[in-house]
């Protein structure tokens, strides 16, 4: 049996008081190490939260993407610059096609704007210029 050395609340086994200082030493190490552990467990996990290509967050980005091309067609029409950003009337213009497209007019209408939007793209893949030219209403008048 190992030998005690002080007798009250500061006895020790012998074989531990002259190692105290190596004891804090291991068990300092022992908590950086867990420390270092937990940092690196939490990268991961933050690596994977922004690659987490989940059904419901690919179907998110699918919509972003469907919505800012059609913001992007808005700006190619120069609509935002004609109505000065307006979106009240940027709403109304949107809000009047769709009537067009819902009345008796909606096929002839749907026909004219297709030839419209596919003429449109047609220059541009063309010339690699603006979707519509320069012109502005005041200079048609």
């Amino acid at each position: 049996m190992l030998e005690r050395g002080r007798l009250g609340p500061g006895a020790e086994l012998r074989s531990f008081r002259a190692g105290r200082g190596e004891l804090h030493r291991q068990l300092s190490a022992k908590l950086a190490a867990l420390g270092r552990n937990l940092a690196a467990r939490n990268r991961q996990q933050a690596a994977r939260a922004r690659h987490d290509m989940r059904a419901w967050q690919v179907e998110r980005r699918k919509r972003t993407r469907h919505l800012i091309e059609l913001g992007g067609l808005v700006v190619k029409a120069r609509v935002v610059d004609l109505t000065g950003d307006d979106r009240a009337i940027i709403l109304g213009a949107l809000l009047w096609m769709a009537d067009k497209l819902k009345s008796n007019q909606g096929e002839q209408a749907r026909a004219l704007w297709a030839a419209k939007g596919k003429e449109a793209f047609a220059v541009e893949r063309a010339t690699d210029a603006p979707t519509l030219s320069q012109e502005t209403p005041q200079d048609r008048a």
